[in-house]
């Protein structure tokens, strides 16, 4: 161990990689803003504060010293105040839904004269911290389970707080601490539970919930039969009523119909109902399943048994969820069910071009408009007319796309792509426990920033509101970001004294 008690470093020991990087996309993000509120009359707008450039300039400037002061203060204190600095930040954070100033809908803000803070923007960087601290911990392992609740809980509990401020997007963040997690250990069968609840949710928003279940029984179905000893005569009779369950909704429907002369009301997906029609739907497939189920579960083969239980328990847990997805659908606010139904049926934005899906159709025009090589600095006629609302923030990749094309889109992703693998590097070859941890943290925190935000506005995810690290206009972001890469440039320039 190097007992150095050094704790300013020079320049030469810090990472260049990452510093270059980090630098790259401020500078870009500051041209990006500036370009956006461009004036030919006052082309040095950006000196003054009341002005967005000029307003994010003064945030760069302060970045860099907050970077400075990160460098020759003592490495340690990170880590042996990592903690009480995320207790303070949550603090901070719960303080909002009392003295916070309402924006955009979000009780999430802090106002200061013509300046505004939003703590959950610095919460990312005292919880990185936080799991650093906390599994790095001598003992602590993730094999444990109150080891893996105490580790949820470090970064659910900002998601409780920034969800009662309304402000749905900076709480889904937090779940790419998962990532972070598997690097340490959590086992690949709780990844496979997250993806598939999300994987169930989505179907149950896509499609009538009585349907999507008759065709999970219908999957159960299949492998229920599969341990049937003579498969034959089931084969033949699966094979037969496939079929029918496909198309028992509408052949319902038809029945009733004629019967009684009033059409079936099969329940939508986002009604989140459960009813006497969902049990006509699903009757078939569940007479068959049961069919199925109880020859392959006497068989008195203990191995068989337990497969089968399983088998049950997640179609069980399957079936619940794609009904639940229209209860969660119906808690959300307008807009928000908006955003979700314009991403899951893409072809009803057309007929809501001036609604719910005028940002996402002008960010896509604004975006395809740059062609190649794009249509030159301070020439975007999208950017300059304002078609797309929040070019500064959430939707600035828009403007990168219009003036720069396809070449400074790949320019922007490849510095973000360097950056993320850099990180990772650094990451492994740190020889503290709660270094590699922090930085992958950070790796973590950032990457889901970065491909919700570009998927945002490509329409490859669901308007949310999250800013593109270091790029978009908001001074909480910036400062947040640049501690995360400040800590994380210290911690790796003493790695060796760990």
């Amino acid at each position: 161990m190097n007992g150095s008690k050094k704790t300013s470093i020079g320049i030469n020991e810090l990472d260049f990689v990452t510093l270059t990087c980090f630098t790259a996309l401020v500078i870009t993000g500051w041209l990006m803003i500036y370009t956006v509120h461009y004036n030919p009359v006052d082309q040095f707008a950006f000196f003054n504060l009341s002005s967005t450039p000029g307003k994010q300039l003064f945030f760069i400037v302060l970045c860099a010293i907050i970077l400075f002061f990160i460098q020759i203060t003592d490495w340690t204190l990170w880590r042996t105040f990592a903690l009480p600095i995320y207790l303070a930040s949550l603090l901070l954070l719960a303080g909002t839904l009392v003295f916070g100033k309402e924006i955009n809908g979000n009780n999430a803000w802090y106002q200061f004269g013509g300046f505004s803070l939003q703590p959950a923007e610095l919460v990312k960087f005292t919880t990185c911290l936080a799991m650093a601290g906390y599994l790095s911990s001598t003992g602590v392992t993730l094999r444990i389970t109150k080891t893996r609740l105490y580790t949820f809980g470090l970064f659910l509990l900002p998601v409780i707080i920034i969800v009662l401020q309304k402000d749905a997007g900076s709480a889904l963040v937090f779940f790419s601490f998962v990532l972070v997690l598997y690097r340490e250990g959590l086992p690949s069968t709780w990844y496979a539970l997250g993806f598939g609840t999300a994987f169930m949710v989505i179907l149950g928003l896509l499609f009538q919930a009585p349907n999507v279940v008759a065709w999970l029984m219908m999957v159960a179905n299949f492998q229920l039969i599969r341990n049937y000893r003579n498969t034959r005569p089931w084969w033949i009779v699966f094979a037969a009523l496939v079929p029918l369950i496909i198309w028992w909704p509408e052949l319902a429907g038809w029945a009733v119909q004629t019967l009684s002369g009033k059409p079936l009301p099969i329940p939508e997906a986002e009604q989140g109902t459960f009813d006497l029609t969902a049990l006509l739907v699903m009757a078939p497939p569940l007479a068959l399943l049961i069919a199925a189920f109880i020859p392959s579960y006497f068989r008195k083969n203990n191995l068989i048994q337990r497969r089968i239980q399983l088998l049950l328990l997640l179609l069980a847990l399957a079936g619940g969820l794609v009904f639940l997805s229209g209860t969660l659908y119906k808690a959300m606010a307008p807009h928000q069910q908006q955003r979700i139904r314009i991403w899951l049926h893409p072809a009803e934005a057309a007929a809501d071009a001036r609604g719910s899906a005028y940002n996402l159709l002008h960010s896509k025009m604004a975006i395809g408009s740059g062609g190649f090589m794009g249509k030159g600095m301070f020439e975007g006629n999208m950017t300059k007319l304002k078609y797309v609302p929040e070019q500064s923030t959430d939707y600035i990749f828009c403007t990168i796309g219009e003036e720069h094309g396809f070449v400074g889109v790949l320019g922007v992703i490849g510095l973000f792509a360097v950056l993320l693998y850099r990180i990772t590097q650094l990451a492994e070859r740190q020889r503290s426990n709660f270094s590699r941890v922090y930085a992958y943290s950070v790796a973590g925190v950032i990457f889901a920033h970065f491909v919700v935000n570009i998927g945002m506005t490509m329409g490859l995810f669901p308007t949310i509101g999250i800013p593109l690290p270091f790029i978009s206009y908001g001074g909480s972001s910036l400062i947040g970001f640049t501690f995360m890469i400040g800590v994380l440039l210290k911690l790796d320039s003493h790695r060796n004294q760990a």
